[in-house]
């Protein structure tokens, strides 16, 4: 006779094991829920069954419900089936799943509805029973249910807060988006993004879209972008695919293998300079097939143009400074050299320098991991200089820039922008140097803004704005003046 009481409690164990997996693999590796900005209700929906899971590891392991307990049993297990369904509907609505978390939550949805069925037997039995919860261990079965217990109920703890800061953040963003919304020229434009799924290009795809853009992203993977983006934008696989009828008018080039992670060898080299000056290449070679050109490319590139600054040399480097014989420069150059050929088929080109960029994606959490696991340290001497720029004020500052080139009567031409705070400052990231670049063109424009604004509002302009901490950078305190 098979103990279904056992058995249900050795698929519960198994439950446990693959949900780790699918935990750690998944929701905190490849799918980075707790920074991704749209992963609030998700999260917050996983946080709820943790905390059901958790109860039903620790109350199964050792105990059998008996009488009453037997029906909140069975309520716990109706609950967990409808949050179990609802968990589909949104993942699906916010994201494409990965072949493997989906195959992973197939057989978790299985099994689940195994043992659920099995302890539902016995709870028919259970009910009949006087109320109790009555001792019945499995020995180290036992030992690792209740073990599973605490590991998903820390995990549903560390869900409720990410999705407790997302819904902040995303609380904040309505609000600053309100006070003071960031708007990309005079009038609608359609415009071709690359890059549109990173950390920067997801946040500039949104901004545009709210400001009445119409977007065509150009991406790895189409069908994923568009599920990520909710239907609001074009995505394509190929340049091919952008039909020659439909006019872009204006391109933003931010697509490139990420820089940090894996050692810079000769093949590593290689994949980032194709990345970056062979991907702009395709671009400016399909901007020449164009029936009707862009009128403006907005090109990524970095302050790593300038190579690395010796400690104690606290220069600030403008636009105007010149590059390094070394690789990290060399990529910048040849990938603003590959946006410059734009400019032969009348297009203003924009090559925008960015600093570190600072936000709850992109580098910095990879960079803070060992910190935050009590691992960090100084590197070097701890006084190499760090050019930051937090990603909400680069978006803007890519917003004025879009507006300066919009004004302009000049013909087309090439110019780089620094897209740094103010004041760099010496930071711990970087063992060997860094570099302390400036944005004199952001702020001249800034300048000439404030000054513009004064005279609208009938009053004299400051010299110079407030210098803030945190993210207060230049164009932030400038580019929001209507």
């Amino acid at each position: 006779m098979i103990d279904t009481h056992l058995l249900a409690l050795q698929l519960m164990a198994a439950q446990g094991a693959l949900g780790a997996f699918d935990t750690l693999y998944h929701h905190e590796g490849t799918e980075a829920l707790p920074r991704r900005a749209t992963a609030g209700r998700e999260l917050s929906i996983h946080a709820t069954r943790s905390s059901i899971y958790c109860a039903l590891f620790l109350g199964l392991s050792s105990w059998a419900w008996h009488g009453a307990w037997a029906w909140v049993l069975m309520a716990v297990f109706s609950v967990e089936i409808v949050l179990t369904l609802w968990d589909f509907v949104v993942e699906d609505g916010s994201r494409l799943l990965p072949p493997t978390e989906r195959v992973t939550h197939t057989v978790l949805a299985i099994n689940a509805g195994a043992f659920i069925a099995l302890l539902a037997m016995n709870a028919v039995d259970w009910a009949a029973q006087p109320t109790a919860m009555v001792w019945q261990p499995y020995g180290w079965l036992s030992a690792f249910l209740a073990l599973c217990g605490v590991g998903v109920g820390v995990s549903g703890l560390r869900d409720s807060l990410a999705a407790r800061a997302i819904f902040k953040r995303q609380r904040q963003a309505h609000t600053r988006d309100e006070q003071a919304p960031v708007r990309f020229g005079s009038k609608p434009q359609r415009v071709l993004v690359t890059g549109g799924t990173g950390f920067i290009g997801q946040l500039l795809v949104r901004q545009l879209v709210a400001d009445g853009h119409a977007v065509t992203v150009w991406t790895r993977d189409a069908r994923s972008a568009a599920w990520g983006f909710g239907g609001a934008v074009r995505c394509v696989q190929s340049l091919a695919q952008v039909p020659a009828a439909d006019d872009i008018d204006v391109v933003v080039n931010l697509a490139g293998a990420r820089i940090l992670g894996m050692r810079w060898s000769e093949r590593r080299q290689q994949q980032l300079l194709q990345s970056r000056e062979g991907l702009t290449q395709q671009l400016v070679a399909w901007i020449a097939t164009r029936p009707r050109k862009p009128w403006l490319l907005l090109s990524g590139s970095a302050i790593g143009y300038y190579g690395v600054q010796p400690q104690g040399d606290a220069t600030e480097l403008a636009e105007d400074a010149p590059p390094q014989a070394i690789f990290m420069s060399r990529l910048c150059q040849r990938w603003e050299q590959a946006a410059h050929a734009a400019v032969a088929h009348g297009v203003h080109v924009a090559c925008m320098r960015f600093g570190f960029v600072l936000g709850h994606q992109g580098s910095l959490p990879q960079l803070l991991m060992p910190i935050s696991l009590g691992m960090g340290g100084r590197l070097g001497s701890g006084r190499q200089w760090l050019s930051w720029v937090h990603v909400h004020d680069l978006v803007r500052a890519m917003a004025h820039v879009w507006r300066t080139a919009e004004n302009t009567e000049a013909p087309a031409s090439a110019q780089a922008w620094n897209f740094t705070a103010r004041r760099a400052e010496p930071g711990r990231l970087h063992a060997r140097g860094g570099r302390r670049a400036a944005p004199p063109l952001l702020d001249a424009h800034a300048r000439r803004a404030r000054q513009a604004a004064a005279r609208r509002a009938g009053r004299p302009a400051a010299r110079r704005p407030a210098r803030g901490a945190g993210a207060a950078v230049a164009h932030r305190l400038s580019f929001r003046v209507p």
